[in-house]
């Protein structure tokens, strides 16, 4: 990925948190943006503007990634017209509940979401990337997935498929010349960890700190912009030591 200009990186879930953080990395790259978002479009358009103020293009896209049909019609045509160079893919919700106590609702809104959800992005723009014959895929997952959490079951499920989703597919399309990954992060301060009991979490992470999404977004950039490129099909942990 030599090239600097025009290149285009869509990422999923940008518009807060990791999301937004790895999104104003890519900008300053040298990315323009697709920048995607479910709810709240008043965050999606502060992460715009703040990427159209370090001189990148931006765009918002406001759908649901566990509506398939709503996805193409987001991601399709665009795709054609201009395939991504990038596409991060970082929707996620959690809900988390013990097994025992969990209801259907709670693993299939997570499922949806976390891991149909990657099915749905990816799908809409995968041919336009394999006909252009470079381009890369990072997914999101989760140390969750690595290890399991307990009163997590639905989610490490969802962030545990990503993993292996991401193994298939780097098989699959590394002769096309795409490169695809999956990046863990551990405790990272966001509003999804707002309420973990940190005295308590800490002592487990021997860096003794939670990470930043600058941490995670330093990562995903490199994998996304680094010409040099040979790590295809891998899950790094971005975690403090939290999994080894």
């Amino acid at each position: 990925m030599a090239e600097t200009e025009n290149r285009l990186a869509l990422v999923v879930g940008g518009s807060r948190g990791i999301g937004r953080a790895i999104a104003l990395r890519l900008a300053r790259s040298g990315f323009d943006l697709w920048l995607t978002y479910r709810r709240d479009r008043a965050a999606a358009e502060s992460a715009q503007a703040e990427i159209e103020g370090l001189g990148r293009a931006c765009e918002i896209l406001g759908f649901d990634v566990a509506d398939d049909a709503a996805t193409r019609a987001a991601l399709r045509d665009r795709a054609e017209a201009r395939p991504p160079h990038a596409v991060v893919f970082n929707a996620g919700v959690a809900r988390d509940n013990l097994m025992v106590w969990m209801t259907k609702e709670e693993w299939d809104g997570v499922l949806r979401t976390d891991l149909d959800g990657f099915y749905h992005v990816v799908h809409a723009v995968l041919f336009p990337m394999l006909r252009e014959k470079r381009g890369r895929i990072v997914a999101i997952s989760s140390t969750s997935g690595q290890i399991g959490q307990a009163g997590q079951v639905n989610y490490a499920a969802a962030k545990a498929g990503l993993i292996g989703a991401v193994k298939a597919l780097a098989r699959e399309v590394g002769r096309k010349g795409l490169l695809v990954n999956a990046v863990a992060p551990g405790v990272v301060g966001t509003e999804m960890t707002a309420d973990l009991p940190m005295d308590r979490v800490l002592p487990l992470i021997p860096l003794q700190r939670a990470g930043t999404v600058e941490d995670v977004a330093a990562v995903v950039g490199f994998l996304c912009s680094e010409e040099h490129m040979y790590i295809h099909g891998q899950t790094i942990g971005v975690n403090g030591g939290l999994a080894m």
